[in-house]
């Protein structure tokens, strides 16, 4: 962010109440692959004005398309509702009339008008002189007014204008700024700035005009995003512009999570965002656009507030030693102790204790021990996957097997028909035959019909009931619990096996019934 007289001479830093402008409907719609139908705008719309509370929404770009205007109007008529128009705005084009009526058609009173901050764009994109451009604007402002719209300015491009046509810029802002414009909004439309230049630009910006209301919108495309957002605030900028999860056009835009947390503790600045929802946000946004967010994202991110080695579950245990400020019920999450290869008896205890659930040495022994298994084969093993462990190490455990699974194998092909090849010991004795089934496990169960009809002449108990159940979170790689009921003539036998396979947690039940039905042999 620079040496502290950099930033001691760029201005005092006083605990500024900083305005949170959201582009997530706008800008990060232009994320490629992104499009979010009207009802979802509106959704995403309502959560960030009434849950969030951002003080502005940026929702729209004027004139895309039909199916824009009628998530403009429908956001547009709720916000009006609970007496929040006044946050809504939409991107609108220097066109004469045009964006501004079809703005207004939409119900919204804010246009946040696109202009040219550089020389190059001005003179190169549309072809004019910039006293013909600067003429365009205040047409443009002058008919905006008299329909009673307010008008923001973006100066497209303003940070390739600070280092290459500077006074292209600050003769724009001299005829603008005595205008009914409210905010003065700064793009680094090419995200190419770093800390130390934002500083420079807003210092001289301020020097110049220092009674005027600037924004600034990052680019992320050096992955300065947030930190350009800071280095503005701290330099005076009152507005930030944000979108949830970081969408946004190429790299994405500043972080919507990323910016709060960080004005508030790192710089002790006040804003309107309620912070609980983040993450009731974040996952919505996720949902809607496809874009999933990454688990290392900060705030958001599935893992950020999960402990996986041991002996940070053990300093945390005793006073906390491993958690700072980011408390996770800042943000309606919770901590959680991952629980695989690298964790510990105290990952293992403290997830525990949050399900009420209280076992022996001898017992915590057999489960660490299944957990570290499971973890050599799935890297981490969650929370709510501990109550199916407990369950299997303990309810299950056959202190003597008379029936044993030496070896087998099971093939799915299209088009024909799975075929397993099984060898198990009964008693002492070992056995090995092939079948084909309807499924995986059905091939399993019918290779062992074989062996007990062929090799023992005995019956096989018969399958009464199958059910399959994983906990909850909805993962590929979740452990799978399956119940498999059984009836061997008046008996009830019912067995679970745990695994992240499904076809091996079966193999598994159907193994500890066999050593249930040999026990009853005897």
């Amino acid at each position: 962010m620079g040496t502290p007289e950099q930033i001691n001479n760029a201005t005092p830093f006083t605990h500024p109440f900083v305005e949170i402008m959201d582009s997530t409907l706008r800008d990060g719609e232009q994320t490629s692959g992104v499009s979010f139908l009207p009802h979802e705008k509106l959704m995403i719309a309502r959560m960030l004005m009434t849950d969030i509370n951002v003080d502005r929404l940026e929702v729209a770009s004027a004139r895309v398309s039909d199916g824009e205007r009628d998530a403009v109007k429908m956001i547009c008529r709720y916000a009006e509702t609970v007496g929040m128009l006044n946050k809504v705005e939409v991107l609108g084009f220097v066109d004469g009339h045009v964006s501004v009526d079809w703005i207004a058609d939409c119900g919204c009173r804010n246009i946040n008008l696109l202009a040219k901050g550089s020389e190059k764009h001005c003179v190169q994109q549309l072809a004019k002189t910039p006293r013909e451009h600067f003429d365009d604007i205040m047409r443009s402002l002058e008919y905006a007014d008299n329909k009673g719209i307010g008008v923001n300015i973006y100066l497209e491009d303003w940070s390739s204008g600070m280092s290459d046509s500077p006074d292209y810029i600050y003769s724009m802002m001299e005829r603008l700024v005595n205008t009914p414009i409210k905010r003065f909004m700064l793009p680094d439309t090419l995200g190419i700035t770093n800390p130390l230049q934002v500083i420079e630009f807003f210092r001289k910006m301020r020097k110049k005009f220092p009674d005027v209301h600037f924004d600034f919108h990052a680019h992320n495309d050096y992955d300065l995003a947030v930190s350009n957002s800071l280095a503005a605030v701290l330099c005076g900028a009152k507005g930030l512009h944000v979108t949830v999860n970081g969408l946004g056009e190429r790299c994405g835009n500043a972080p919507l999570a990323s910016v709060q947390v960080i004005l508030k503790d790192q710089f002790k600045a006040r804003t309107s965002i309620k912070e609980d929802k983040l993450n009731n946000i974040s996952r919505l946004v996720e949902e809607y656009s496809g874009i999933a967010v990454a688990p290392n994202q900060p705030i958001v991110g599935e893992n950020v507030f999960t402990q996986v080695a041991g002996v940070h579950a053990d300093g945390d245990n005793k006073d906390n030693l491993y958690c700072n400020p980011l408390a996770p019920e800042r943000f309606g999450r919770s901590r959680e102790y991952a629980l695989g290869k690298n964790s510990g008896r105290a990952n293992i205890e403290l997830n525990l204790q949050k399900l009420g659930l209280e076992l022996t040495p001898e017992q915590m022994a057999k489960v660490t021990k299944r957990i570290t298994e499971l973890g050599d084969r799935k890297e981490i093993v969650t929370q709510d996957d501990l109550p199916y462990i407990v369950n299997d190490v303990l309810k299950h455990t056959t202190p003597e097997e008379k029936v044993k699974l030496i070896s087998y194998m099971v093939t799915s092909t299209y088009g024909l028909k799975p075929i397993a090849s099984i060898k198990v010991e009964i008693n002492g004795m070992q056995y090995a035959a092939e079948s084909t089934g309807d499924g995986q496990y059905d091939a399993f169960v019918k290779a062992l019909r074989k062996i007990y009809k062929t090799y023992l002449d005995r019956t096989f108990p018969i399958l009464a009931n199958y059910a399959v159940s994983i906990p909850p979170g909805g993962r590929t790689d979740a452990l799978v619990q399956t119940v498999i009921t059984w009836r061997n003539g008046n008996k009830i036998i019912r067995t679970r096996g745990l695994d992240a396979d499904q076809t091996e947690a079966a193999i598994k039940a159907t193994l500890r019934m066999l050593n249930i039905f040999e026990e009853q042999q005897i």
